[in-house]
């Protein structure tokens, strides 16, 4: 597929010198920050990263609040 764009002339610049560092053409530089969008039919949605939650305790203690007391306690020491 073909398209045309303007584009102010920085931003095409940096797109270039990506492609040049990576030995691309530009419109896969372009394609592939494309495919970071969300999809057409998500409603705007942005998705979840897979790791996003990952030191998610479930708890209501460890806030960041309760870090001076935590290393107050020697909590990290060894």
């Amino acid at each position: 597929m073909s398209g045309t764009a303007e584009l102010p002339a920085d931003t095409l610049a940096r797109l270039e010198a990506e492609a040049a560092r990576r030995g691309v053409g530009i419109d896969v530089v372009i394609a592939e920050l494309a495919d970071r969008l969300p999809a057409p039919d998500s409603g705007g949605k942005r998705r979840r990263l897979a790791i996003a939650g990952v030191g998610s305790s479930g708890g209501t203690s460890g806030h960041a609040r309760d870090a001076d007391e935590l290393l107050a306690d020697g909590f990290g020491s060894d």
